[in-house]
């Protein structure tokens, strides 16, 4: 019986020497499915300040850096991109213009990071062509709606959000970013009601629900994989006496009322990036294999079906 290897991954939050790990992960895990499962693009720019002719100032994670000639530049800018931050050419005059003016640093912040995008669909573009494998990359709660058009127009990458795919002749497979509601009130979530009716709606375009495969960015709701820190209102964690770190479940009440209700083969998700572990939900495997994109860490797991299915799985980092 023949078996189809899946490699998932999620949360690159724009390292570049994460992505460029996830387009060879086909060829080095042997996979015939390739899935990335959300939150593709960056968080923030970082700023290169033009001071002299030469030399440039940056501050990047919290350390002041100055770059002193073109060697040192190229270095400064290949850490911001690795650490998944947008590098941005600048000088005091316009940082005190951008610093006076959000909307034009959000505008700013859409356009690097679909150009950063654009160049990155160009890499798959070159990395993909004699590669035997479909590839998917799906939009997380993270990810600006500036990127779909880019994303949609890849040849080798699917996006497969809001869509049913076949991800083999057995194995259809349906998909979405959205989250449930965050303190980040980031660009792509929803109320649980809203995502019931966006993945009923998915559910049903199905032909074999209970052999399909659930690709949600969100953990369903109390699983051990949607396990975060507590947060107070100024957004850092809560800290106990004697107990450490809050931790409390923030996944989808509605995700997993839906996997509860189909119990499709297998659920992929993300999002919650220290929450690496798999559970089951009644018959259904549930995967998050974390994001460790910080560290330039490439955190997968390969799923090995065949016709009904799941043989083996196996957790993976480099």
């Amino acid at each position: 019986m023949a078996i189809t290897r899946i490699f998932y991954t999620t949360d690159l939050h724009g390292s570049e020497r994460v992505f460029i790990k996830f387009l060879n992960a086909a060829k080095i895990y042997k996979a015939n499915v390739v899935i990335m499962g959300g939150d593709m693009t960056g968080k923030m720019i970082v700023p290169i300040v033009k001071i002299t002719e030469s030399t440039y100032t940056s501050k990047l994670l919290g350390a002041e850096v100055v770059a002193k000639d073109k060697t040192e530049l190229q270095q400064l800018e290949n850490n911001i991109r690795y650490n998944g931050f947008y590098p941005y050419y600048t000088d005091p005059s316009e940082m005190v213009d951008l610093n006076k003016d959000p909307a034009k640093v959000d505008t700013l912040f859409n356009k690097l990071m679909a150009d950063t995008l654009k160049v990155w669909m160009d890499i798959a573009e070159e990395r993909l062509q004699e590669l035997n494998a479909k590839v998917y990359m799906t939009p997380g709660n993270d990810d600006s709606f500036a990127i779909d058009s880019v994303l949609n127009s890849s040849s080798k990458i699917v996006n497969p959000e809001g869509k049913v795919v076949m991800v083999d002749e057995h194995h259809e497979m349906i998909s979405s970013g959205y989250s449930n509601p965050t303190p980040w009130d980031s660009p792509r979530e929803a109320s649980e009601d809203e995502l019931e009716r966006k993945v009923e709606d998915m559910v049903s375009k199905l032909t074999d629900v209970e052999n399909s495969i659930f690709n949600f960015h969100c953990p369903p709701y109390n699983s051990g994989i949607d396990i975060a820190p507590r947060l107070g209102n100024d957004l850092k964690p809560i800290v106990s006496p004697g107990t450490g770190v809050e931790m409390i479940p923030v996944g989808s009440t509605t995700v997993r009322k839906m996997i509860e209700k189909y119990q499709p083969l297998m659920s992929l998700h993300g999002h919650i990036h220290e929450a690496r572990g798999e559970t089951k939900i009644g018959r259904t495997v549930c995967y998050n294999p974390g994001s460790e994109y910080g560290e330039g860490v490439l955190r997968g797991i390969i799923v090995n079906i065949d016709e009904r299915k799941v043989k083996s799985r196996l957790f993976v980092s480099g």
